[in-house]
């Protein structure tokens, strides 16, 4: 889905080596090239991302989903190329909502109230999440009124979970970037003005000191290497919560381009070996951002393979 990504990687001077399980990938038909690999727990995914790898002189493996990156993460000596993503252990623990939730708490910085489900203290104030410890997309994530709610749905859920106290402020998402010694470069705050599924769909860049330091330390904290979302709320004390952490480019990824991040061109420096320095705060702030559908026609080509239709096919005789 991440035709925007590639989109900008190429427009900023990478050739974009595209690969999916499925031919009906539309970010494929956007890319320089592209293949099909096996799916991410098959045995031969990461060697056939390697064949891509050696084939095209790729000189960065960039993961655009969370679907991946565990596996990828840990073989990722298999492929002979830069992985823009954290060290293992880091990915490990944003991958677990609650292991990163300890690994904050060691930081000192602020995070809602969270417990295991064996773990709840008496006195929990509703409503409250059940949310799912390893998921993505907002999945299995329920909100209960009451503790015959809570218990519902901490028994009919199908993921390990565990429990969070809601957060009733104003939520923001901050677009960060680092490089390869865990340095941010920039961190860029947006609003979110409307989501569905867990992926904003509108929002506004803004300029708030508070949010931008936020975004610096958090990703200096774990540390993080390329791209990361840092999810948080501005709680009426004016404390700002972290909910969420993912190291990847954000779904609302073109809204910080076109405020200027050029976290594409620090992708493509730190691929070529150099060591870009920090501008934190600047970018284009009161850029708005919404989301639109838009589409790949495909059909199969001569040799089998399906590729974009063609805008002039022949008309059918009568």
């Amino acid at each position: 889905m991440r035709v925007d990504t590639v989109t900008a990687f190429r427009e900023a001077g990478a050739t974009a080596i595209g690969a999916d399980a499925s031919p009906y990938a539309p970010a494929l038909y956007h890319c320089d090239q592209h293949a099909l690999v096996p799916l991410k727990d098959d045995p031969g995914y990461i060697p056939a991302l390697q064949e891509l790898v050696e084939a095209h002189d790729v000189r960065l493996v960039v993961p655009l989903t969370d679907i991946d990156q565990a596996v990828v993460s840990a073989r990722r000596d298999e492929l002979s190329a830069p992985l823009l993503l954290p060290d293992d252990d880091v990915v490990r623990t944003t991958a677990d909502k609650y292991l990163a939730h300890l690994a904050f708490e060691e930081q000192g910085i602020d995070l809602p109230s969270t417990w295991l489900p064996d773990e709840l203290p008496d006195d929990l104030q509703f409503p409250i999440l059940v949310k799912a410890r390893v998921g993505f997309g907002s999945r299995n994530i329920y909100r209960a009124a009451d503790r015959d709610q809570l218990d519902f749905f901490l028994s009919t859920t199908p993921v390990d979970s565990m429990v969070q106290a809601c957060c009733s402020g104003e939520e923001f998402s901050i677009d960060a970037f680092c490089d390869f010694e865990g340095r941010c470069l920039n961190a860029i705050p947006r609003t979110m003005i409307e989501s569905k599924g867990g992926e904003s769909i509108k929002g506004m860049t803004v300029f708030d000191p508070d949010l931008i330091e936020l975004g610096r330390r958090v990703a200096e904290a774990l540390p993080l290497k390329g791209p990361s979302t840092i999810q948080c709320f501005r709680e009426a004390d004016g404390s700002l919560q972290i909910t969420d952490v993912n190291p990847r480019f954000g779904g609302a990824f073109p809204l910080p381009t076109a405020a200027g991040s050029r976290y594409p061109e620090y992708a493509i420096a730190l691929a070529n070996g150099e060591r870009p320095e920090p501008r934190i705060g600047e970018f284009r702030p009161g850029v708005v951002m919404t989301r639109f559908w838009s589409e790949v026609c495909l059909t199969a080509s001569e040799e089998g393979p399906l590729e974009p239709l063609p805008e002039d096919l022949p008309v059918a005789e009568s």
